[in-house]
Parts: structure tokens; sequence; C-alpha cells
């Protein structure tokens, strides 16, 4: 990972995720709570009454073995569970509670979110459990939650109630509980427009990752700039959800033809320019692993002249399109229509078994698509073009959904589309 987390203090980690999981709203300023158990067997809390929107390291709790408390607060009042968690399954080191709406409206249903709507999800977020209610705080809400835990499922909705992920550590913990309130969402939109289409297997297969590796060379100037303008647009592309930790690929060409592409497995939100990877005729960067999707990337700057920069992602909003059969349609607004045009859907598996053909359909006409449960692959004439296009596309489909429960929609027709394309030189 990007992140040394193996240097950071549990106190510090307990602090970076709660600010994370506060500043993105998935929980309030009461609810919540985050656990690490370390190396002694002690247990790292968020403390009780205490405002999670102002935590400070020295707010942590540390719960020793013989339950001794050190710290300046109490232990959340949900310490029982995260202790009966780790006592029933002692493999696990850190655990997740929060309430997040999208999750909180399954768990008032008592329903599971569907992981299977695109391929990768489910494997990161496992196989998901229900514990039953029982009053929060409560050892019977501990015993309920630990049952399902002791199944070894790593995911368990709480009915009524919100969400208990655990992780091998605090960070992966997160990551399997920030998917999964992704997942969440999704299903939500998904079902607002039509009804969501489940993947019924899925052959995850990818193409073979570049094995040769550059001779290392020194950075110039332009890409020193494009790494930083580039993580400058990652980071507010995560700040915005419109990647999440472990989903989006961002990369952009250079003027000697190699081009600078995101790493595999690294978490979006922690991206600094050294991490970034550059891709240059079949090989990378010495050191680092390329995006699973660095080929596909490779063959649009190869077909694609007029493509100076990509961003492949799962905004939850256009994803609702990809994995239901209702059409996006850009003429909505002049601006959707400009910088979106027409964005065809291409059928699943396309991108990885048919990438040649998938690499043709973006001609000027055509920077965007969608690829049916997987994703939006958007293309610009810089870093900020996509960028900008895929806010657009996530903005506009935000808006398309909403007008679901409004009325019928009325589309700019075509002689005004016509005066749009004359008006901003569209071919």
């Amino acid at each position: 990972m990007n992140l040394q987390t193996e240097l950071l203090h549990p106190a510090d980690q307990i602090l970076m995720m709660m600010e994370r999981i506060y500043d993105y709203g998935m929980t309030t300023t009461s609810g919540g709570n985050l656990s690490i158990k370390d190396e002694n067997g002690d247990i790292w809390i968020t403390p009780a009454g205490v405002d999670k929107g102002a935590l400070t390291r020295n707010d942590i709790v540390c719960v020793k073995g013989d339950g001794a408390v050190v710290g300046h607060h109490r232990p959340s009042s949900e310490y029982p569970f995260h202790r009966l968690i780790y006592r029933t399954r002692p493999d696990l080191k850190a655990v997740v509670h929060a309430h997040p709406p999208a999750l909180v409206s399954f768990s008032i249903v008592r329903k599971i979110p569907n992981t299977k709507l695109l391929p990768n999800e489910e494997l990161i977020v496992g196989d998901v459990g229900m514990a039953e209610y029982a009053l929060p705080g409560s050892e019977k809400l501990g015993e309920n939650i630990a049952a399902v835990f002791a199944k070894g499922l790593n995911s368990v909705m709480l009915e009524n109630h919100g969400v208990v992920v655990g992780g091998n550590n605090l960070f992966e913990a997160f990551r399997a509980f920030e998917t999964l309130e992704y997942c969440a969402r999704l299903e939500i939109n998904a079902n607002r427009i039509g009804k969501p289409i489940t993947l019924q297997s899925v052959n995850r297969d990818k193409p073979q990752l570049l094995l040769e590796e550059l001779q290392a060379e020194p950075y110039t100037t332009e890409e020193r700039e494009v790494r930083r303008e580039m993580c400058k647009l990652i980071s507010r592309a995560y700040d915005q959800r419109l990647f999440t930790s472990t989903q989006g690929t961002f990369s952009q060409r250079l003027s000697d033809g190699s081009f600078v592409i995101t790493p595999y497995g690294d978490d979006r939100k922690y991206l600094q320019p050294g991490d970034l990877v550059r891709v240059k005729e079949g090989k990378h960067e010495a050191g680092k692993m390329p995006s699973r999707s660095v080929q596909f990337h490779e063959l649009i700057y190869q077909t694609q002249p007029h493509v100076e920069s990509i961003i492949i992602a799962h905004p939850p909003n256009i994803m609702a399109f990809a994995v239901t059969d209702t059409g996006f349609d850009s003429r909505t607004i002049p601006e959707s229509y400009i910088l979106l045009r027409d964005m065809p859907k291409l059928p699943f598996g396309m991108v990885v078994h048919q990438a040649e053909e998938a690499a043709a359909r973006f001609k000027k006409n055509t920077p965007l698509a969608i690829a049916e449960n997987d994703c939006i692959i958007v293309t610009g004439s810089s870093l900020l073009n996509a960028f900008d296009r895929l806010e657009v596309a996530e903005y506009s489909a935000k808006a398309f959904i909403d007008t679901f429960i409004l009325g019928p929609v009325q589309h700019i027709d075509g002689s005004k589309i016509e005066d749009l394309k004359e008006a901003f030189n569209l071919d």
C-alpha cells in the first residue's frame, strides 16, 4: 500500500479512519465506533460521548486484557460487541461500525445489499450476514453479532441498526465497509430507474499484466507536472465520491508517447505523485504495478490520437444505468450534451475480451461509454477535460434519476441539438 500503515500508532489509525468516515457522511457526531486489537491483545477504541467530528488522538481509549481502561474517556458503549468479535475471531485485528444512510436503509428493511452487480465488489466484501436486533451496547447484541462472525463472515448487517465489518487491519476493514456502502447506494439508485441486473457468473480473468520493466529514467518537468495534477484530481474524485479507495483509474499521455497511470491496489485517498506508474511501449516503471486496466488505456492511446487522458470509474449514479436496462440520454441540459455527447453501452466483458473493438469506439464524437455491469470509460483532451466529463456524467445521472419521481423526461429536441452542434463546433 502507498501508505505505510504499519508505522502508524493504533490511535492515529483510528483517528484517520474516523475522520474519513465522518467527513464522507457515513456516520454522525454520536454514531459509529472503530477499534484495533494490537499485538499485545489490547483493544484501542473510539470513546463514548465525544464528537466524532472533533476527535483527537488523545481521545482514543485503550482497554487492556484485564479490562483496565487507559485514557481520558470511557470506551465506546458498543465496546462489548468489539470485545466479543475479537474473542470469537482471533484472526481479526480491526472492526468498523457505522451507520451510513444507504446501509441503514437496508438494515431497516432487513436486506443485504447485492454485491454482484459489478465484478469486483463481492471479492472485496465477501459474504455478508445479518445479525438479529438487540439493545445497543448490550451483551446480547454482542452475542448476536459474534455468532454471525463465528461463521467466518467479515461483514455483518445489523437489523435496524447499521453494519459491522472486521479485517486484518483497519484499512482492510474500511475498504470492505466502504465497498458495501457503495453497493447499497448503487442498488438503491438502480431500483429507482429500473431492475438491477445481477451478474450470475463472472469470468474474472484479466489480461496478463505487463511483465517487462522500464529502465530507470529521470522524470521530465512535463511528467512531474502531470503527476502533480493527476494526484490533485484523483483526490477531488475521491472527495466527490467519484472514486472509492479501491476503484478508479486515471491516466495521461506524455509527449514522448508514454503515459502515466494510477497503480494497482493503492488507496486512492492517499495517492502521491511517486505512487503513479509510467508506461511506455509495453513496459512499466520498475518496482511498481500499474492498474489492471493498463492495456486497455494503452490501446485507446494507440488507436485514438486525439485522446490525451482517460478515466475508468464507477460513480454510483451513472453506474445505475450500467446495471439496469435503462438507457442514459445526455440530451437533458446543454452542458450535458456538449460534454458527454452520445454515450453508448458496451456489452459486459467487451473491455476485457474485445478490447481492440472497445477502444475503437472512442472517436471524437464518442468521448464516453458505459460498460454494462462494469464501469464508465471517459476520454478527454486533457486531465481536466476528462475529469470534467466524469463529473458532468455523474451529476447529470443524478439529476436524471431524480426525474423518475417527478414526471416524464423532456429531452432537448433534434433541432435544438443541431443548434448546439453548430454553436459549439461539435463533430
